[in-house]
Parts: C-alpha cells; sequence; structure tokens
C-alpha cells in the first residue's frame, strides 16, 4: 500500500492525501479537473474580495458542510493567504453561528488542524 492509501491521522496528511488523489483524477478526468481547477483559481482569487477573505468563507463553508477534506485544504489556504489564528477563530464562530451545533464540532476539527499547520511550520 503505497503512503496516500493510508488512513490520515493528521490534517496536513489529510491535505497530502488529497494533493495526491486529485492529481489521480486530474490525469484520469482532464477536462473535468482542468475546468474545476480553473474555476477555483478564478474563485479564490483576487477581486473584490482578497484571496485570503475567501479562503476564510471556504473555510466556514466547510464547516458548515462538516467536510474534513475541505477544512484541511481551506485552513493550509487561508494561512497561506496570510489569515492569522485570529482570522480563523472569528471566522469559525461564524460557521457556528449559521451551522448550529454539529458545527461546533467540526469548528474543533479546524481548530485541530489549525494547530498541526501551525506546528508543522515550527
Amino acid at each position: 500500500m503505497s503512503d496516500t492509501s493510508v488512513q490520515s491521522s493528521t490534517y496536513p496528511d489529510m491535505l497530502h492525501k488529497f494533493q495526491a488523489y486529485s492529481r489521480k483524477l486530474l490525469s484520469a478526468q482532464p477536462d473535468l479537473m482542468g475546468t474545476f481547477w480553473k474555476l477555483h483559481k478564478t474563485a479564490v482569487g483576487d477581486g473584490v474580495l482578497d484571496t485570503k477573505t475567501k479562503e476564510l468563507m471556504n473555510l466556514a463553508i466547510s464547516v458548515v458542510v462538516r467536510c474534513d477534506g475541505c477544512i484541511a485544504h481551506h485552513v493550509y489556504d487561508a494561512l497561506e493567504a496570510g489569515a492569522t489564528r485570529e482570522e480563523i477563530a472569528e471566522t469559525l464562530g461564524v460557521a457556528v453561528l449559521m451551522g448550529g451545533g454539529t458545527s461546533v464540532v467540526y469548528a474543533t476539527h479546524a481548530m485541530e488542524a489549525l494547530e498541526q499547520f501551525l506546528n508543522k511550520a515550527d
């Protein structure tokens, strides 16, 4: 078994696994995934709203829709776009407001992801 097929135990591992398999999906479905990644790049690129704001929005949505893989991806991308711990925490508060009690659980997942990505950077 390759490393990418093993159950991920950390959010950085989950992101790595997503990246590996999304490349495989791109190879298998180049038109579809090429179009998707173009849409992604366009949607999160700087415009009236900057990339950091859009990544924080993506993170809030990830929490509300209960997607751990999305949480891994968007915590990482929010940090890469310059988001601070405080901005991410405030974003999670908005997600809890909009998503209710279940979003509290996934907001804690996002806090765990944040800690893991920040500790990995040290």
